[in-house]
């Protein structure tokens, strides 16, 4: 590329959690050959919901050469080893989604197929005890796993609960170090190019014109530059994810902070508990054609393992995604470019994901067709496979005691999830592609959690002396439990920061 060519200035359009990581991110990469600027308005706030991560939050703060205790202490964090889900199969029943592997393949054959061949023959052991990672959330206790393979703590996989506006504080004080410049206005207006259609420059509230050569929405559900300047679609999967509310407060700790995350399901949603160091985030997130807002509001307040800190803050919704997130000389981050309620976590991978997508087809300052033609492939594939994976927790219920839940259970769902259904429940098998976020042990682990049994197992599993099966699955199972158990409470590896 000539320098003719090469961007110069890349303006990002609002500050939070999208904004800062991209500006961090491209500070890094460009090492001040681009001016980049962040222009965030003080009258705008954070919506606050994304807390809790999944465990490629560690390979983003690791690439920026985040020092993690320095990261833990400045914003607040706490350790989360995967998500405790209760009610969602069925009334009174609970299960975990654990970070890493199920156990070990035995002959490439999963693992999960000889657990099943056990089930049938009485074993009561669940999925969850050959995973170290929930045996730790189970046990309460945490350490960084070691980096020797041959340790069964090794196979151990974490990520965090932080306060999200902390995280961007964190994130912003690096891009400002390395050379971003941060504009505290209001944008009034965006100016486009009568020819091309390029976003040409932003209008700021003090009169100030802002040009750039390339602009990254990160303006929250406003979409300010791709939805509403450039007028790029919605595409609204409502009829598939019917939560279209949240509520969310903060609470004062109760008790020790639990290393994971806790997903309840209510009348007309879920509710989520993430602990943090100084609070306990809370939110309801909810359907209103089935519950109203004072009554989800009481729901959220009587089920809070503290004192409320706060007033209900109450967040209006569209689940979907825009139909293009890379448009002419645009591209949005966050909310701006969808958004998929955060049952999984995945709000800040999605952001993260979406800027080392950037990095891999990095435009000209004439925005090739292509590069945005790639970029969108591959960003709304993920978009769509996430969607998927959250339908499934929806789906696959057997819960017919209110509206929402028989509605769920019988609604029609993207064929490509129908098609992971039916490949697992006659098999067992996985079927997804191998670039999947969510992979074939989450899979499984939803799946089973909510009683969507195989009908039957690999049939390879068979090969394997069922003896010898036993033998081995009661060894990892006890050589996890001492592991874990020589480990310090999550707490006391928090107090030690």
């Amino acid at each position: 590329m000539s320098a003719d060519e090469r961007i110069r200035s890349i303006a990002v359009v609002g500050g939070g959690t999208a904004g800062w990581m991209a500006a961090a991110t491209l500070a890094r990469v460009l090492k001040g050959a681009c001016a980049i600027t962040v222009v965030e308005s003080p009258e705008i706030g954070t919506v606050g919901v994304g807390e809790a991560t999944i465990p490629t939050i560690l390979s983003f703060n690791r690439w920026l050469g985040l020092d993690e205790d320095e990261f833990l202490r400045k914003t607040k964090a706490t350790i989360k080893l995967g998500i405790e889900f209760r009610d969602w199969g069925r009334l009174g029943a609970r299960y975990f989604h654990p970070f890493g592997p199920l156990g070990q393949a035995i002959d490439l054959v999963a693992f999960h197929h000889y657990w099943l061949k056990l089930r049938a023959l009485g074993d009561a052991s669940s999925l969850a005890d050959y995973n170290v990672s929930a045996v730790a959330a189970r046990l309460g206790r945490f350490a960084r796993p070691p980096a020797d393979p041959n340790l069964v703590l090794s196979r151990l996989a974490y990520a965090f609960h932080f306060d999200a506006a902390l995280y961007a504080q964190f994130l912003r004080e690096y891009a400002q170090a390395r050379g971003v410049t941060r504009i505290e206005r209001r944008i009034v207006d965006v100016t486009l190019d009568g020819e091309s259609g390029f976003i040409s420059s932003l209008v700021l509230d003090d009169g100030q014109r802002l040009e750039a050569d390339f602009f990254i929405d990160c303006s929250g559900f406003r979409a300010l530059l791709l939805g509403q300047a450039l007028g790029v679609g919605y595409e609204d999967w409502t009829h598939w994810l019917p939560c279209d509310r949240a509520v969310a407060v903060p609470c004062a700790l109760g008790g020790d902070t639990t290393p994971c995350t806790r997903s309840t399901a209510r009348e007309a949603g879920w509710q989520w508990r993430i602990p943090l160091q100084h609070r306990i985030g809370n939110g309801y997130v909810y359907c209103s054609e089935h519950i109203g807002d004072d009554e989800a509001a009481a729901t959220l307040l009587a089920n809070l393992d503290g004192e409320a800190l706060a007033e209900p803050r109450f967040l209006k919704f569209t689940t979907g995604r825009r139909k293009t997130i890379f448009h002419k000389n645009c591209l949005a981050l966050g909310l701006a470019a969808g958004f998929l309620e955060p049952l999984e976590s995945t709000s800040i991978h999605l952001i993260q994901s979406g800027i080392s997508k950037l990095m891999g087809t990095f435009p000209g300052r004439r925005c090739d067709a292509h590069d945005a033609e790639e970029y969108n492939r591959t960003a709304i594939a993920e978009f769509d496979q996430v969607r998927d994976f959250i339908i499934l927790h929806y789906c696959a219920t057997e819960r017919t005691d209110t509206k929402l839940w028989r509605r769920c259970r019988a609604m029609r769902i993207p064929d490509s999830l129908a098609y992971k259904i039916a490949q697992f429940r006659e098999s067992g098998r996985v079927a997804q592609n191998a670039d999947e976020l969510f992979t074939p042990a989450s899979w499984v682990a939803v799946a089973i959690g909510q009683n969507l049994m195989p009908a039957r197992y690999d049939r390879l599993a068979d090969l394997q002396d069922i003896a010898q099966v036993q033998a081995y699955a009661a060894r990892l199972r006890g050589l996890i439990v001492r592991a874990v158990e020589g480990m310090p409470t999550h707490g006391d590896f928090i107090a030690r920061l």
